[in-house]
């Protein structure tokens, strides 16, 4: 299989789609949305103290349902696929995603991919979802959608979070073929989960080649064991970089946003690369954070304890072709469908403005180390 890189589309405010006729030529795999009700970015630096992102945008928070703009981006496209990046099974019914899924598939002509996740705290606590074993609920919730793909007529189902009573979904799939799913995964359960029932795989958090390759490895076991063939399972990644030079990157590494990054990053594997956790021994990642109580005083104690040595010890940086040749090494670790992220557009609004065309000088430079391009 050769590498495609994958795109990324924005479900913020202010909504741009100006870009679509770039992302539907034929450049990339797919388009990926995210699907938030809330930022990673705690309130408490968005402010113009800390970033000049607070001067054009009141709030990082000002998402968009992720299945509706996709729904949007697959009646402007023709060709590239749109995926969501992913959906949490808490928020949403199985039934809502099975149907949703094939309304979105028959606008885009079969170009849609349905990526589903386990979910974060930030976008079910504060909304009053019950966000208790999540894990569970994620592989019911999967039953219940094929459950409702695959059966003719009425169905009934007694699960532990669902019940169905003579329940159907009678909409056929777009010309016979359901969309693929593709599933967040990084812990060892959902990652067998991704290999018994995902087309594809975005790891939630593989922080180094060796480890994409043997989460990647769990999961082509899993599909083996399922009677599935491992190797039509798309492995991907958002691959989150800082790209720039020695002085862009000392600038990027001293903005608020930038150094908050360690935010999404458990104190577990940050230390498995010879640093502690600016938020304590107990900081569990992406899946602890809530923007809305982070108050100032933590945020202030975590930022002034960031080591910068430990963002670049994890995150794929330097000039977009030593970034490309970090990436390569996932690759070789079976990656497939790169989406390269240049997170150091968070560092303000001038670094922004110059992310894009770093990121598409990276992906063309890693197309030229696999020898495509």
């Amino acid at each position: 299989m050769k590498v495609h890189p994958a795109a990324f589309l924005r479900t913020t405010l202010p909504l741009d789609f100006s870009q679509l006729e770039l992302l539907d030529s034929g450049r990339y795999h797919s388009v990926w949305l995210p699907d938030h009700m809330v930022s990673f970015w705690p309130d408490s630096i968005w402010t113009p103290e800390f970033t000049d992102l607070a001067t054009v945008s009141p709030s990082p928070h000002r998402h968009l349902d992720g299945m509706a703009v996709a729904a949007a981006a697959a009646a402007l496209t023709r060709s590239v696929p749109i995926a969501t990046s992913v959906v949490d099974t808490v928020r949403r019914h199985p039934s809502q995603l099975a149907q949703t899924a094939l309304t979105i598939d028959h606008l885009s002509g079969g170009r849609f991919i349905l990526g589903l996740g386990s979910g974060e705290a930030e976008n079910t606590v504060p909304y009053g979802f019950d966000f208790s074993r999540p894990v569970s609920r994620f592989e019911e919730s999967l039953k219940v959608i094929r459950l409702l793909w695959d059966s003719e007529g009425p169905v009934d189902f007694e699960g532990e979070f669902y019940r169905l009573q003579h329940a159907r979904l009678d909409t056929e799939p777009y010309q016979g073929r359901f969309p693929p799913i593709w599933i967040g995964a990084s812990g060892p359960r959902m990652l067998r989960l991704t290999g018994q029932y995902a087309d594809g795989w975005w790891p939630a958090g593989a922080w180094s080649p060796e480890e994409y390759a043997q989460k990647l490895a769990v999961i082509h076991e899993a599909a083996e064991q399922a009677g599935r063939d491992p190797s039509a399972i798309v492995p991907a990644f958002i691959m989150t970089c800082l790209i720039g030079d020695d002085d862009e990157l000392a600038e990027i590494l001293e903005a608020p946003l930038v150094k908050s990054w360690v935010l999404q990053i458990s104190a577990p594997a940050l230390k498995a690369f010879g640093f502690d956790h600016p938020m304590g021994e107990d900081w569990g990642g992406f899946q602890d954070i809530d923007p809305g109580v982070l108050t100032r005083e933590r945020i202030l104690a975590m930022l002034a304890k960031v080591e910068p040595e430990a963002i670049l010890a994890v995150i794929p940086h330097g000039s977009p072709k030593q970034v490309a040749g970090q990436i390569k090494g996932y690759v070789d670790a079976g990656l497939r469908v790169p989406k390269i992220l240049d997170y150091g557009g968070m560092a303000g609004l001038k670094f922004g403005a110059r992310s894009a065309a770093k990121v598409r000088e990276a992906e063309d430079e890693l197309l030229r180390l696999c020898g495509q391009a």
